[in-house]
């Protein structure tokens, strides 16, 4: 993204809604500076060494971004950049402030809570370094409360009579009170006996997540490679990367036996560390650098594989999951990560 020459008094909402309107279409960035309380700058491209800071899940105005600027960052800073981005048709446009990356740390968290504070059902976020849209990259993603927007092994047990036992168990992992393999193990014996016909029940049922087509669609288009990595199970995964054109689907394999649950699993269990490993061996695998890799998930089996990918996204996520992730999304779908791609 490059940076363009105009003059703006930040005081004059016109003035601003023309300049976001410019800076969306070109795919351009403005510079700021509060000695003139104007904005101007020479082409070229913003230097790397910038935080950054994104607003977005809702169409934002001139209004609010006045209030960004002259109550949220000048009386911090003295000059930043700025952008608009609108990576596709089905987003709303967002903000992106760009930060110098020598700001204090106080800085730059006084910022974000200002702006969190300032600006109302918005998601806000802020980062240091991400992998580029226009690169080739990789991203992994875990399956169930991600891609899909359920747990199918909740499903299956509610069809199967052991619901609230098996819910009960999937919560506690999640957030990180059992170790996976053995949850695993100890929902899925509750599955013994349950006919198949129930899996593909919950699979002609099941929902894609917010988002999730015109992300990988987007990514797919720019030579990234997308895969899943799931704790849940083959019968779901395999379809859904049949489904969305996916590069790899990793996932548990439930032992059927003449169209019956045996209640046990086949084979390696899908665990963090084989998630984490698959980040790896797939960017291998493709000659892509750890610096363009991306790791998604909402449980604590997805903390692993997301500390050994470049940018680790919690999505819809457990706290604790949020805590320890790079950046967290809320509310809204998938295809928000690509604000974040593309700033």
């Amino acid at each position: 993204m490059s940076a363009t020459a105009f003059q703006v008094d930040v005081t004059n909402t016109v003035a601003l809604t023309a300049l976001m309107d410019e800076l969306a279409v070109q795919q351009q960035a403005a510079f700021f500076s509060n000695e003139k309380f104007s904005h101007t700058s020479s082409r070229g491209e913003i230097p790397t060494e910038y935080h950054k800071i994104c607003l977005f899940g809702r169409a934002l105005n001139a209004e609010e971004l006045q209030t960004c600027l002259t109550v949220c960052l000048f009386p911090s800073v003295t000059s930043f950049y700025f952008s608009s981005i609108k990576p596709t048709d089905t987003l709303e446009a967002a903000f992106c402030f760009y930060l110098r990356a020598d700001e204090n740390e106080a800085t730059l968290n006084n910022i974000f809570e200002k702006l969190t504070n300032s600006i109302n059902d918005v998601e806000v976020i802020c980062y240091a370094s991400a992998p580029r849209l226009k690169k080739p990259g990789l991203l992994v993603m875990d399956m169930d409360s991600t891609a899909i927007d359920i747990e199918c092994i909740d499903e299956i047990a509610v069809l199967a009579g052991v619901g609230e036992q098996v819910s009960k168990v999937t919560a506690s992992a999640m957030r990180g009170e059992l170790d996976f393999a053995q949850s695993l193990i100890q929902r899925v014996a509750t599955l013994k006996g349950t006919e198949q016909h129930v899996l593909q029940q919950v699979l002609t049922n099941m929902p894609l997540m917010e988002g999730v087509k015109s992300l990988v669609n987007t990514l797919k288009a720019n030579g990234w490679k997308v895969a899943i990595a799931s704790g849940g199970f083959t019968f779901f995964a395999n379809d859904l990367k049949h489904q969305l054109g996916l590069d790899a689907a990793i996932a548990n394999e439930l032992e059927i036996i003449n169209g019956v649950l045996t209640g046990k699993v086949t084979g390696q269990i899908v665990d963090a560390n084989v998630k984490a490993q698959t980040i790896k061996q797939l960017a291998q695998q493709h000659g892509i650098p750890q610096s363009q890799t991306v790791a998604m998930g909402d449980g604590a089996n997805d903390l692993v594989m997301m500390s050994a990918a470049q940018l680790g996204v919690a999505f819809h996520a457990k706290p604790a999951v949020v805590e320890k992730a790079d950046i967290a999304f809320h509310d809204g779908g998938l295809d928000q990560l690509l604000y974040v791609l593309s700033s």
